[in-house]
């Protein structure tokens, strides 16, 4: 790598690490109830909501309880976010116009948004009004936020309490994550970008007049406004200039600064934050980076705070931090070196602008390494926001996103699922470690018995099973091979990171794959769904084993969970499994693309 970036993974792990650590303290204060300044402003609004909606703050309730009320919570969701895209047409604030969106895109978006994955198979700017923008999609990167916050807490309690039935109250931690901490950081986020030219409106789109004409190719049209085919079947084209550009208007600030704080994705317009007005600036990119990564790594130091040992919390963070960097750094290589193939090709322009990297898909303004940095943090963490062209990466540079993905998004992870994944894989970890020396595993002074195990396997192996079965799916069905348009490797490498990006609630894609058909919006929506609660639920029942138990006092054969040989012992856990679950397929995909792309 070069000393470039270098200093722009140092810059951005600084920036990080000196917001996200005063935010854990306050997370933690939040979350465990103790009053603050915030508490004392808001308190009466959430107040309020409690009586509005009769819950009792003070009931807590059991891990069985706890989940009942986060699915049945989501499924409103899902029935909200549904209705309002198939009723759009007849509601206000769409002045475009937008019809209804058809039925397997509602059901795949409202799951999508639900579950935190965001996943997009249309595009924001010609799909969605404005009225659905922010009550349907908005509102659900709030909420869904907020649910993997509220599952990483309960899950933290069950290590901190002992000898309890109770994990905390789920409408309280829903109202606390959203009203104290997504809210008023979402909104300075919003302020921010606004102040770096990201819009926010709800203005008619504007017709402006273009520097330069543009000339470009369409389909001719008959009376009846359909294309007209030639005598080989083919629609017949015909030129058309212009010197006249419609550019999309919307809310975009408030909806990017909490898809990326909530590490959601999901994009006002179809290009993401490659669009100028998602993305305007190097600062505003900047910015997006660490809203994506602050409350993943805030969680880290709230659990060390709940736990009674901040050295568990820097662990947790440490390993997180550890394969980050590899991976990082990976990408940044595969990119750097560029496409062979264009390098030694005819095409001048293609060859100069493959002698610097691979700029294929790449912001100029960006370049590789900001665009490989962020692929790298979007893809750790369970975001799916792009500023480049994941499907234009070199094979190896499209490895690192997709094995990310598929490590389960725990380095660093999504805002909340991020740290319950990598908990349940530290569980795993002592247990591997208790075989290897013959001893009980323990962690943070509880016993982890076979219930603990046959759960936390079961949440490993929940989302790898999800990608593999839909992935044999898809490139066996006839619906699946016709959403192939790149034949070979690097086909069956978009099918295998859709599914990965599905089930693992990421949302980015491989953008080659046509997926908005009604066999991959369901399909995807599956994986999504149970790739979501799938996990949450092993999850709580691990949370609630943990806080019936008795704490275990330290001995001189207790293993340590602070050090450098647990971070080792951490990152290989996380590392074996990926591999041992994916190698195959990798090998099948982004692999041989590279062999064959490197054996010219």
């Amino acid at each position: 790598m070069t000393m470039q970036a270098w200093l722009q993974l140092l810059l951005y792990l600084s920036a990080l690490l000196a917001l996200a650590w005063p935010l854990g303290r306050y997370m933690a204060g939040v979350l465990e109830g103790r009053p603050s300044l915030a508490t004392r402003i808001a308190g009466p609004v959430e107040r309020l909501a409690y009586r509005a909606a009769g819950v009792k703050p003070e009931a807590e309730m059991g891990w069985k309880a706890y989940a009942v009320a986060l699915i049945v919570f989501n499924l409103i969701g899902v029935v909200a976010v549904y209705a309002l895209q198939r009723t759009q047409g007849m509601l206000p604030l769409n002045p475009q116009g937008m019809g209804a969106v058809s039925p397997d895109s509602s059901f795949n978006t409202a799951i999508s948004f639900v579950t935190n994955t965001n996943w997009q198979g249309y595009g924001g700017e010609t799909t969605m009004s404005y009225l659905t923008q922010m009550a349907a999609l908005a509102v659900q990167n709030f909420l869904s936020a907020a649910t993997g916050i509220a599952v990483a807490i309960a899950l933290i309690r069950g290590f901190a309490r002992h000898s309890t039935q109770t994990l905390g109250n789920a409408w309280v931690d829903l109202m606390r994550s959203t009203l104290y901490i997504l809210l008023p950081i979402s909104l300075v986020i919003a302020v921010v970008l606004m102040g770096q030219g990201m819009i926010q409106n709800v203005d008619g789109y504007k017709t402006v007049h273009t520097v330069q004409p543009v000339t470009y190719e369409q389909p001719r049209l008959d009376a009846a406004g359909q294309p007209v085919n030639g005598a080989d079947g083919k629609p017949q084209m015909e030129s058309v200039t212009t010197q006249q550009q419609m550019l999309a208007m919307g809310p975009v600030a408030s909806q990017v600064a909490i898809k990326m704080l909530g590490t959601n994705g999901g994009g006002f317009f179809n290009a993401n934050a490659a669009h100028p007005y998602e993305n305007p600036t190097p600062l505003s990119n900047f910015v997006q980076m660490l809203a994506i990564f602050l409350i993943p790594a805030a969680l880290c130091f709230v659990f060390g705070r709940v736990v009674g040992d901040a050295r568990q919390g820097w662990a947790i963070l440490g390993a997180m931090t550890v394969i980050f960097v590899v991976m990082y750094a990976v990408a940044v290589w595969a990119e750097a070196r560029g496409n062979p193939g264009a390098l030694a090709g005819t095409d001048q322009l293609a060859s100069a602008l493959q002698a610097g990297g691979n700029m294929e898909g790449k912001e100029t303004r960006f370049g590789i390494v900001a665009s490989s940095l962020f692929a790298t943090i979007t893809t750790a963490a369970s975001c799916g926001a792009v500023n480049a062209m994941h499907d234009s990466f070199t094979p190896l540079g499209g490895l690192v996103p997709l094995w990310l993905m598929q490590l389960g998004e725990v380095v660093f992870g999504g805002v909340g699922s991020g740290l319950y994944g990598m908990l349940i894989y530290a569980v795993m970890a002592v247990f591997l470690a208790g075989l290897m020396i013959g001893r009980t595993p323990e962690y943070l002074g509880k016993k982890i018995e076979a219930f603990d195990i046959k759960m936390s396997s079961l949440a490993i192996l929940i989302t790898p099973a999800l990608v593999l079965i839909g992935t044999a799916i898809a490139v066996a069905a006839a619906d699946g091979k016709a959403g192939i348009l790149n034949p070979g490797a690097h086909g069956f490498s978009e099918v295998l990171y859709a599914f990965s990006s599905a089930a693992n609630n990421n949302g980015s894609a491989f953008a080659g794959l046509s997926a908005n058909t009604p066999f991959y919006n369901i399909l995807l929506a599956i994986a999504m769904w149970f790739g979501r609660f799938g996990v949450i639920v092993p999850v709580l029942a691990i949370a609630g084993s943990l806080a019936a138990k008795k704490r275990l006092a330290i001995t001189s054969g207790t293993m340590p969970t602070h050090g450098p040989l647990f971070i080792c012992l951490l990152v290989g856990t996380v590392i074996l499994v990926g591999a041992l679950t994916y190698v195959p397929a990798l090998a099948l995909g982004p692999v041989a693309e590279h062999v064959t792309l490197f054996a010219r």
